[in-house]
């Protein structure tokens, strides 16, 4: 005998509901915090300070001796663990580390232009963009998973970004998304801006700029903190932009100390969230870069199309249910077009049942692999 089609249908619609939620229901994390410093080489963080820079003629150092001393060291893995301790003391025992080419874990960018706003559209969205050409401040016709997740059940209103270059309300098109930010630099933008303590608001207006486009990491540190402590986001994003400019500027001690900074950075707001019971054990970090830099006395300043190696990335993540497998070596190649859904399935969401271009999520970073 066979069922009327409605029953099939809604047995169908009960058989895959439930199959979803059971396998949401086995994920632990409930929070996600996404963590980019901007250009930050693979090479630096897997070996450390470069000898060959340590000079003014091709690393600009102006201290040459106290750069030296504060973060050259014999060994790969010790000079790795001065320059980014957390990185390499926490997450690389409880998470997982990709991208160290010397030992056959590659992670590269997709898009084939390998510089910003291509980047983190890639990272963001799940999927390169041929029609991204610069880093104009267009608003981005793509829908970001940031943007896709506060839509759904649970995550309204409970999604942010604060990032330090003034492209990003463009790359997260706010005027459509309506994702609350800081800092905001146009008068059209400040019904979306995230309310920064007075102190950081005047510091932020009172402060000379080193770039005109980009503020300092130390202001986008306090923000995301009062964020998380005020706001309590479900999703974040922190975008850290120093580790760009000053290799951009060919400032390779200024570069280290802000990718320093950064590592610090992210090791107190790792620990402010495992003080608070939202977070505490049901958090993840997914930390990473939005392209890579060249290589040699001048190309490491330098990334985009024409340089070498500017392709080439790195990623870390550390959470509930990331099996603690820490650095990788010899497994397959991941991209950052695949970061956007690891996120979400880390969530217990299916960002590909609505956008199917994207890449797959890396399932060696959710526990249970190929959950979603």
């Amino acid at each position: 005998m066979s069922l009327p089609r409605s029953r099939i249908w809604f047995l169908t619609i009960l058989l895959f509901g439930s199959s979803t939620s059971v396998q949401a229901a086995g994920l632990k994390t409930q929070n996600i915090f996404l963590i980019v410093s901007d250009g930050l080489r693979w090479q630096e963080v897997f070996t450390g300070v470069e000898e060959a820079l340590l000079n003014k003629e091709s690393g600009g150092v102006s201290d040459v001796q106290a750069t030296r001393d504060k973060f050259w060291w014999p060994t790969p893995e010790a000079r790795r663990q001065a320059l980014l301790p957390f990185l390499w003391s926490e997450v690389a025992q409880e998470g997982q580390l990709f991208g160290n080419q010397n030992k056959g874990s590659v992670d590269t960018v997709t898009n084939g232009k390998n510089f910003s706003f291509p980047g983190y559209n890639e990272i963001l969205t799940g999927a390169p963009d041929p029609k991204i050409y610069g880093n104009d401040k267009k608003p981005n016709r793509n829908v970001t998973v940031f943007e896709w997740l506060n839509g759904r059940p649970g995550f309204s209103r409970r999604v942010g970004v604060v990032g330090s270059w003034d492209a990003f309300p463009y790359i997260f098109n706010v005027a459509r998304s309506h994702l609350p930010i800081w800092p905001t630099w146009e008068p059209d933008q400040r019904k979306y801006a995230i309310a920064a303590p007075r102190c950081l608001a005047e510091l932020f207006q009172d402060t000379t700029p080193q770039w005109g486009d980009v503020t300092y990491d130390s202001f986008m540190y306090q923000a995301a903190s009062d964020y998380v402590k005020r706001s309590r986001p479900r999703v974040l994003f922190v975008g850290f932009g120093e580790t760009d400019d000053w290799a951009h500027d060919g400032r390779y001690d200024q570069y280290l100390l802000s990718a320093h900074h950064v590592d610090d950075f992210i090791r107190r707001l790792w620990e402010q969230v495992q003080s608070m019971h939202q977070y505490r054990g049901k958090t993840t970090f997914i930390i990473t870069a939005d392209h890579g830099r060249g290589s040699g006395p001048e190309n490491w300043r330098r990334h985009g199309a024409g340089i070498a190696g500017a392709q080439d990335d790195w990623l870390a993540v550390i959470g509930p249910d990331t099996p603690p497998l820490g650095e990788r070596s010899n497994c397959a190649p991941i991209n950052h077009s695949q970061i956007a859904a690891t996120l979400a399935a880390l969530l217990g969401e299916d960002y590909r049942a609505a956008h199917a271009a994207v890449g797959p999520p890396v399932a060696d970073l959710v526990r249970g692999g190929k959950s979603l």
